[in-house]
């Protein structure tokens, strides 16, 4: 009788434990299902050289050197190394890299642009890209006129 009184109590243990391990899967289960993505994505940006969004540099002469700062953010949730291509009217004229930045680093850095030629509206582009890949992964691009230097 005793053997019969302790098997039904380990039962009911067992079961009891069987049923919370079921119930917690099932809650589990429901937050991954749930729970929000987390959102993986690089801030690239350029500022004027007074660190704010205004005062690019817009009228230029031919072979005077433009200065902005180009920031990076990684928020990948991961390390990552980037690099950066600058163009002007889809010609390269110079780069950085590579850049290596953790998971919430930041990176700014003043860089230079020089027009060799004149025109109006000639876009100037920066195009980052993720070490090894050879896809553009973002661009920020502003227009400059260039005027021909005056003798």
């Amino acid at each position: 009788m005793v053997n019969r009184a302790r098997n039904t109590i380990l039962s009911k243990i067992l079961s009891i434990i069987i049923a919370a391990i079921i119930i917690g899967a099932i809650v589990a289960l429901i937050h991954t299902l749930t729970a929000p993505p987390v959102d993986k994505f690089t801030e690239f940006y350029i500022l004027g050289i007074e660190g704010k969004a205004v005062g690019y540099p817009k009228q230029l002469k031919v072979g005077e050197e433009a200065r902005l700062i180009l920031g990076i953010s990684n928020q990948e949730q991961k390390a990552i190394s980037y690099s950066v291509d600058i163009k002007i009217d889809g010609v390269m004229t110079g780069g950085l890299g590579p850049i290596a930045l953790e998971h919430g680093e930041k990176f700014e850095q003043v860089v230079t642009f020089m027009p060799d030629k004149p025109g109006d509206e000639q876009k100037v582009e920066f195009l980052l890209y993720k070490l090894g890949e050879s896809e553009v992964y973002e661009s920020i691009h502003l227009w400059v006129s260039v005027q021909q230097e005056e003798p």
